[in-house]
C-alpha cells in the first residue's frame, strides 16, 4: 500500500493550530485545576433544582461542612449579618458545648498529601466573647497530619490567620477540622488550604504538567455553555472574576442542572456545583503565558444557553450595551496600559505588561432564532470590537453542530459577509460530538469547504456508542481516539481551512463527571491522560509548518503529511483489522525514516487509574528507509529527515 505526498498546492500550518479548550464542567476548576483543597471554603454554596426556565437557587452555605465529632453538642448556623465581604456575605457561626469540638470539611473525596508537602492555611475568624484557642488542621482518623493553634480575639472584628504548614505523614481521604479548645462561639469564613507547590500559586501542579505536555498553541476559556449560563443571571461575568480573590462573587454553575428537562423538579447529584472564581480571567491569562499559548477568551453576547433557555437581551434594549462594553473591556484588561481603567486593574493584580491578546471569541455555539436574532447581534458586536480594536482576530460560530440546515445557513451568512469584509472574522467555531463511523465517513469533509472562511474546530470528540455516556475513564476507549486521529488527518491536510482545533471536554474528576469522554481524568491524588490525550499530543508535537496534499491507496488507511526544515512528519491511521505495509513516496526529496512514534491496541482498551498508561505512544525503530509496518488499529507518526 502506497502513501503519496505532493508538494504542489502545499499550504501553511497555523503555528497556533492545536490548542486546548477549558470549560468548568466535570469539576474541572473547583476540585480540579484550582489547587484549593477545601470545598465551599466561603460558605456560599447554592443548591439548584427545578426545570428549564424555572430553576430554584437557594443558599446552602453549610454544604461540605459537618459537625465534628458527629453527634456532639455543636450547633452551626449560616449567617449573613456583618459579613466579611458584601460580595460573599455568608459565614458560619459555630457554637460548642465541650472542648475539642467544631466542624469538618468534606473536601470532595478527602485530602491527599505526601509527607513533607508544604501548604498555606488561611482562616478568617471573628469572636465576640470567646477567649480560647482554635485548632485547625488535617487528620487521618485520629492522627494529625498537621495542626495549628491560634488565639481568638474577642473584639467582634474579623481577623485573618495565615500559617505555613507541612504534612508529617502521608494521607489519603483525610479530613480538615477546625475545633474550639473550650466551649464557646466563633464565626468562620474563607477557610483555605492551598498547596505551596501550586503553579503560579493557584494551579494544581500535575494537571498543569498534563497541559504543558500537549504544547498547546492557544487556550480557549472559560467555556462553553458556562459563558452563556442557564439564564443570563448566572452567565460568566469576567469582571467579577478579577481583583481580590475573597471578593469574587460566587456563581452557580450551569452544569449543576445538566440533564434538566422542560418540566418537573430535576435534582442532579451535582446540584451544589458552583464557581468560587479563585481562578478568573487574570489567572487564565497568566496560565496562557506559562504555557506559551495564545489566550482566546470568550464573552457573552446577551443570549443564555439556547439548550436551556430562550432568554436574550433584545438588540434595542439599552442593557445590551453592558455586554458590548464587557467585550471591549476584555481587550483593555489584557492589552491596556496603566492609564486605562482595566489595564490598571491588571497591573495592580501583578502584571504591569500587557498580555498581548490577539483573539476574542464572541459567543458560543449559538444560532439564529426569533429570540436570539443571532446574525444581527453578532455583526453588531464584531463591528463595535473592530471599531475600537481593528487588529483583534474575532472568532465566530456556526452553531452547535455540523451538516444541519442551521449550520449551512450560518456559513452562507458568514461567507457573504466575508466577501464584503475579509476581516469580519478570523475563524468560525464548529462543534461536533459524533460516533466513530461519522468521523471515518467525513475524513474528507474539509476537502470540499470553500476557501473563503476559516474554521476553528473548537469542540469535537468521538463518542463511541455504549461507552461514551459512562462518565468515567471507560468512556475513552481506543476506538474513539483512533477515529479522531483519522479525522484529524483531514484537518491537517486542509490546514488552510482548519486553522485551529481543540478537543472537548478537557478535564473530568472521577466521580464528579457530567459529560464524557474527556481528555484528562483525575482524582484527589493523581491524573492521567486518555488515549485521545496522547493522540492530541502527537498532533501538536509532531507537526510541521507546511501541509502537503496526501493520498493513501488502501481502504481504511488515512494519512496526512507536514514538514519543517529537514524533517517531514507523515501521520498514518490504519483503522483496519489487519496489519498494513505502507510505502511512502513524494514528488520531492524528503529523506529517510528517522523514527516512528506509534499507538495501537484493542478497540475497547482504555486508560484507567489502575492502568493509566495502557495506551501511550511508543518509539518503534524503522526497518526500512521509506516503508513502515502499521499494526491493525494503529496510529503512527513516521518522521523522516533529509
Amino acid at each position: 500500500m502506497k502513501i503519496t505526498m505532493t508538494k504542489e498546492g502545499c499550504v501553511p500550518v497555523c503555528a497556533q493550530g492545536n490548542g486546548i479548550f477549558f470549560e468548568d464542567l466535570n469539576y474541572a476548576l473547583d476540585g480540579g485545576l484550582y489547587a484549593e483543597l477545601l470545598e465551599n471554603r466561603n460558605f456560599e454554596a447554592t443548591d439548584v433544582t427545578g426545570h428549564i426556565g424555572a430553576f430554584r437557587v437557594r443558599n446552602d452555605g453549610g454544604y461540605a461542612w459537618s459537625i465534628f465529632p458527629a453527634g456532639s453538642g455543636v450547633t452551626v448556623k449560616v449567617k449573613d449579618d456583618r459579613p466579611l465581604y458584601a460580595e460573599n456575605p455568608h459565614y458560619l457561626r459555630i457554637v460548642t458545648k465541650a472542648p475539642g469540638c467544631g466542624v469538618a470539611n468534606k473536601a470532595y473525596d478527602g485530602i491527599f498529601l505526601k509527607k513533607g508537602d508544604a501548604l498555606h492555611l488561611t482562616l478568617q475568624l471573628r469572636s465576640y466573647d470567646y477567649r480560647g484557642a482554635v485548632t485547625a488542621g488535617v487528620w487521618a482518623g485520629e492522627n494529625a497530619v498537621f495542626s495549628v493553634r491560634c488565639k481568638a480575639r474577642p473584639d467582634g472584628q474579623w481577623h485573618r490567620y495565615s500559617f505555613r504548614v507541612k504534612a508529617k505523614t502521608d494521607c489519603a481521604g483525610a479530613q480538615f477540622r477546625l475545633t474550639l479548645d473550650r466551649p464557646g462561639a466563633v464565626h468562620l469564613d474563607y477557610a483555605s488550604l492551598m498547596p505551596e507547590n501550586a503553579v503560579l500559586g493557584v494551579f494544581r501542579r500535575d494537571l498543569v504538567a498534563r497541559l504543558k505536555e500537549l504544547h498547546p498553541g492557544f487556550v480557549r476559556f472559560p467555556g462553553g455553555c458556562v459563558v452563556e449560563g442557564n439564564a443570563l443571571a448566572n452567565r460568566y461575568r469576567w469582571k467579577l472574576s478579577v481583583g481580590q480573590t475573597e471578593r469574587r462573587r460566587h456563581n452557580w454553575n450551569r452544569w449543576a442542572v445538566h440533564g434538566a428537562e422542560e418540566t418537573g423538579e430535576f435534582r442532579s447529584p451535582f446540584s451544589h456545583y458552583g464557581q468560587t472564581l479563585g481562578i478568573g480571567f487574570y489567572e487564565y491569562f497568566c496560565l496562557c503565558e506559562y504555557l506559551s499559548a495564545k489566550p482566546l477568551p470568550v464573552v457573552s453576547l446577551g443570549i443564555a444557553c439556547q439548550y436551556m433557555s430562550r432568554e436574550a437581551v433584545a438588540l434595542d434594549d439599552p442593557e445590551l450595551e453592558t455586554y458590548i462594553q464587557d467585550a471591549l473591556d476584555v481587550v483593555e484588561f489584557a492589552n491596556g496600559g496603566r492609564d486605562t481603567v482595566w489595564g490598571r486593574v491588571r497591573a495592580e493584580m501583578g502584571h504591569p505588561e500587557p498580555f498581548g491578546l490577539e483573539y476574542l471569541g464572541l459567543g458560543n455555539e449559538q444560532w439564529q432564532t426569533p429570540e436570539s436574532d443571532f446574525y444581527a447581534r453578532f455583526e453588531l458586536f464584531a463591528a463595535r470590537v473592530h471599531e475600537k480594536y481593528p487588529d483583534i482576530k474575532i472568532i465566530g460560530t456556526a452553531g452547535p453542530d455540523v451538516g444541519t440546515p442551521r449550520h449551512r445557513e450560518a456559513w452562507e451568512r458568514i461567507r457573504a459577509t466575508l466577501a464584503r469584509d475579509p476581516g469580519f472574522v478570523y475563524a468560525t467555531d464548529e462543534h461536533f460530538y459524533v460516533p466513530p463511523q461519522w468521523m471515518y465517513d467525513h475524513v474528507t469533509m474539509y476537502d470540499g469547504y470553500p476557501r473563503i472562511g476559516k474554521v476553528y474546530a473548537g469542540e469535537y470528540a468521538c463518542h463511541v456508542p455504549g461507552a461514551a455516556g459512562k462518565c468515567s475513564p471507560e468512556a475513552n476507549v481506543w476506538e474513539g481516539a483512533l477515529a479522531e486521529a483519522a479525522f484529524m488527518t483531514g484537518m491537517e491536510r486542509n490546514a488552510d481551512v482548519v486553522v485551529m482545533k481543540s478537543y472537548a471536554p478537557l478535564f473530568a474528576r472521577i466521580g464528579y463527571a457530567q459529560w464524557s469522554p474527556d481528555l484528562i481524568w483525575f482524582d484527589a491524588q493523581s491524573s492521567f491522560g486518555t488515549a485521545s490525550y496522547y493522540v492530541q499530543g502527537m498532533y501538536s508535537r509532531l507537526t510541521g509548518e507546511v501541509s502537503y496534499k496526501t493520498q493513501s491507496e488502501g481502504e481504511g488507511v488515512y494519512a496526512s503529511a507536514t514538514s519543517s526544515g529537514d524533517l517531514t512528519y507523515v501521520k498514518v491511521v490504519n483503522a483496519t483489522d489487519e496489519p498494513v505495509s505502507a510505502e511512502i513516496a513524494a514528488d520531492f526529496e524528503f529523506g529517510e525514516m528517522l523514527r516512528i512514534v506509534q499507538m495501537s491496541g484493542e478497540l475497547t482498551d482504555c486508560n484507567t487509574p489502575e492502568e493509566p498508561e495502557k495506551l501511550i505512544p511508543v518509539e518503534v525503530a524503522p526497518t526500512a528507509a521509506r516503508t513502515a509496518q502499521l499494526p491493525a488499529h494503529s496510529f503512527s507518526v513516521l518522521v523522516f529527515r533529509k
